[in-house]
Formats: structure tokens, sequence, C-alpha cells
């Protein structure tokens, strides 16, 4: 077997992703190459861990012993019993398939790759790192599938200094992806507490982190991602990844920390209203959320609104929004002005476009804190501009370098001494939110001269207004087709 002195994080990466390169010859893409990984080694690290969650007929060593035809009959059995399962098993094997076409290739990847190596003998951090990075390569060589769900890893390692989640706290992510928020919170509380209580690596192990996420495939990644990582969750009944949509019901638990990466996108197919709301849809496709402010279909507004419902009072969010969510009328402007009315939205960096996958995407991160209970107000809105004069691509990749001064401004132990920093002050200004309160859009998208910025509504970007205008006109189309299909020119 593998020795652990003599192995690291990217050896092992490299080998994991030479056997994919294999398989690639069997048609498997990288996303099912990844999968069809997570599910071997679930399988394999229950063995050594002699958990009883795995029936034996159905574990690692009811596949090793057999020949490659009957390994690969069994192994689709066994992905069919266990997804059937609750709990832990349930969400990583539901709706599992063997697509592993080759069974004499399913057996080098089980004989020769995952059999090769004790994983639970491998230290936490090398395994752990070791998948995040294989998820990562396959974010970043995949043009569609995982990639929409990896968010660059410097910008959420700069994010969660800036936030600085504490021991004991609870921190959550409404839609998770395959957990990068989540575990960088995660490693950042493990590298900052060397000295524990065995109560505080059990509450860090098995309740403080938690997420949700719609997709089953990268559901199920993320578990896995957090189960090498050391956490598991309290039981089956209290897992730390919840496959669901997190919008659909009011919130379980209040949450210390929010970080969200909402999926992109102008519109869903749902409407979510808050109570007595009068929707236009038909009430099969509204959800009724009373804690919400407005009614929209737009899923970052209701992400925003979401997320806003499950903060604690003095609980700190950090959130990747899309442009329009600044400057949009309507329900947007209600949200941004109820925003400002009950927490303390102190912070907006400006993100360059190329560091998402999603084509011409110019995003943000917006900080906020909600207000105590005894009735405060907030501060001021502080815009750093990372995005004039950077673009970043594949080739050209962020680094944490490139957020150091945007994180030193910040002041994360210190917020309140904030200063208006000569070196960066065309990049780092400060606005009045009663001066943006005071305006009828109540927009954050800033411009400014001078060193105290004037509330300027920024010039709205044409590609964006231009992308908002196709996504209207597509949606037009396709109703009118619907009610009055176009007649053929020879009928």
């Amino acid at each position: 077997m593998m020795s652990v002195r003599h192995v690291d994080a990217s050896a092992l990466i490299r080998k994991l992703w030479h056997y994919c390169n294999v398989l690639r010859d069997d048609g498997l893409s990288y996303p099912d190459y990844v999968e069809q990984l997570t599910y071997l080694l679930f399988l394999k690290m229950a063995d050594e861990q002699s958990t009883a969650q795995v029936p034996t007929k159905f574990g690692w060593r009811s596949l090793v012993g057999l020949n490659a035809l009957d390994m690969h009959r069994h192994y689709g059995d066994v992905l069919s019993v266990l997804g059937e399962r609750g709990g832990m098993l349930g969400l990583i094997f539901r709706n599992a398939k063997n697509k592993i076409r080759d069974p004499g290739k399913l057996r080098l990847l089980v004989v020769d790759l995952i059999g090769q190596t004790e994983w639970t003998g491998l230290p936490t951090d090398l395994k752990g790192d070791a998948y995040e990075g294989l998820l990562e390569k396959n974010a970043r060589d995949t043009k569609s599938g995982a990639g929409q769900y990896f968010t660059p890893r410097p910008l959420i390692e700069a994010i969660v200094e800036c936030v600085m989640p504490k021991l004991g706290e609870i921190v959550y992510d409404p839609a998770c992806g395959t957990a990068g928020f989540l575990l960088s919170a995660h490693q950042y509380l493990l590298s900052r507490n060397r000295k524990m209580t065995q109560a505080q690596r059990n509450h860090l192990a098995r309740r403080a982190i938690r997420g949700v996420e719609l997709v089953e495939e990268v559901a199920r990644l993320a578990t896995m991602n957090l189960l090498l990582h050391g956490v598991a969750g309290h039981a089956d009944d209290d897992l730390p990844i919840e496959c669901a949509d997190s919008l659909k019901k009011n919130p379980r638990f209040k949450a210390d920390v929010v970080f969200a990466n909402p999926p992109f996108g102008i519109k869903g197919s749902l409407t979510y209203a808050a109570e007595g709301g009068r929707s236009q849809k038909s009430e099969e496709l509204t959800v009724v959320r009373p804690d919400f402010w407005v009614e929209t279909a737009n899923k970052q507004l209701n992400f925003l609104q979401h997320i806003a419902t499950l903060m604690k009072p003095g609980g700190r969010a950090a959130v990747v929004v899309p442009d329009n969510v600044l400057f949009e009328a309507g329900a947007a402007a209600v949200i941004r002005r109820r925003l400002l009315e009950a927490f303390d939205v102190h912070t907006l960096l400006r993100l360059p476009p190329g560091l998402f996958y999603a084509q011409g995407v110019k995003a943000n991160v917006l900080f906020f804190d909600r207000l105590g209970t005894r009735r405060s107000k907030g501060g001021d809105l502080w815009v750093y501009d990372v995005r004039s004069e950077n673009r970043f691509t594949r080739t050209k990749p962020l680094k944490r370098d490139d957020l150091q001064e945007f994180v030193d401004l910040y002041r994360p132990s210190a917020r309140s001494k904030r200063t208006l920093n000569t070196a960066a002050s065309e990049r780092w200004k400060r606005f009045s939110t009663d001066e943006i309160a005071a305006t009828r859009e109540c927009s954050f998208d800033l411009t400014w001269s001078g060193v105290r910025a004037p509330i300027q509504p920024g010039v709205s970007r044409l590609d964006e207004i231009s992308r908002l205008l196709v996504t209207d006109l597509q949606r037009a189309l396709a109703s009118i087709a619907k009610v009055a299909p176009v007649k053929r020119a020879d009928s």
C-alpha cells in the first residue's frame, strides 16, 4: 500500500487524475469520474473504519475479491441498494449509477488505485487537499458541470479572513456547491485555534459547518469533501450538507456567519412571495415565504432575502452578487433599502470579469452584519475596486496576493478603524449609507471622485443591460409561441 510518509497531496492528485485520463477512454466525463471515485472512496474508508453504516455484503470487501465481470455486476447492485438508505449513505449514493462500461477499467480503479492506499491512515489535510485539488482541476478543465459551482479559492480565502468566523459559531452556506466556503472556514478555524478543548473540537467537526445544495451530484461531492477534511455532522439526521432547495422553506436554525455564491441566472422557474402576496404565476409555481420582504423570481434577490432571515443578531454575511443586484429597480431596490434599514451594509468588493465560469458575468462581494437586538445604526459603505485594469482568466488566474491590499484595508480585527489609504485612493472609497438611502433607487452601483465620494449612481453597463434584454425577449418569444404558434408559409 502507498506509504503515508512518501506521499503528498500533489502526488496523490496526479495519480488520481492519471486514472481519470485512463477512464476517459471509456467515455467518462470529468464529473462522472470524480463521482465514481467518490463512491469507491467512501466504501473503502467505511471498510477501514469498520463502520456499521455499510452492510457487509455491499461493502468494499464484497468487491475486491471478484473478477472483472462479477465486480462490474455487483458494483451496480451496491450503488442501487445503498442509494435507498437514509442518512449519510442516502446522501452519497442516492440515484447513483455505475457509469464505467468496461469491467476491466472498474477493476483497475478498485484494485490498483483505491485499494493501494490506506485512506484512513492518511493525514486529514492530505487526503482532503487531494480531493479538493481534484475538484478544482475538474472545475478548471470542464466547460460545464462542476465549474459553475466552483468559486476561486484565493477569493474564498480572502473573504473568510475578512469575516473571521469564531469557535462555537454556526457557519452556513445556502448554495454551497462543492463546499468551498465551508471548507475554508473550517480550515481557518483549525489554523487559528491550535489548542482546543474536546468540546470545541466536537462542535467544529459535528455542528459548526452547515450547507445546502440543490443539485444532487454536487451535494454528494460537497459531503465527501467535508468528510475527507474531518467534518461528519452529528448524526444521520443532522448532516453537514442537505440536498434541497434552500429557498423553499424557512431556515431551521439561525447562523452566526453566512457565506454564499448563489447560482447566477436572472430568473428562476419559481416565484417566492411574501405572505399575502399576489403572484401573477400559477399557485403551483409560487412559494410563500412569510419572512421575505418582496415577491420576485430573481434568484440572487431571493437568496439575499433568505440570508437576511437566517442571520442571528450580530451575524455576519459575505455574498457574491452580480452587478444587476446593485442597480436594478423594483424588487431589487426594495431589498437594498431593507438591508440598509436592518443591517450594517459596510463593504462592497467589486470583482473583475473572468473570475467565474459564466461568460460575461461581473460580480461583487457584499459584506453586511445584522444589527443587534438593541436598535443601532449602520455606518458607511466602503467600496474596494479590484475590477479596474484587472482581468483574470484560466491562464491568468486570480492569486491570493491580488486581494491582500483589500484584506489589509478591510481591517478584519478592527473594522471601525478603517482609513482612506492614500496609496489606494483610486480603489478604496467611502460612501454615506444615509445618502444612499435618500436616493430613489437606493443604488449600490457607485462611482466616485474626490476623497469622500459623493453619491453618483453608476452608469449601467451596456453588456449587462443587453444580456437582461436578450433574456427577457427570449422569454417573451417563448411565451408567444406557446399561445400563438406561427403558421407555416405553405399552409
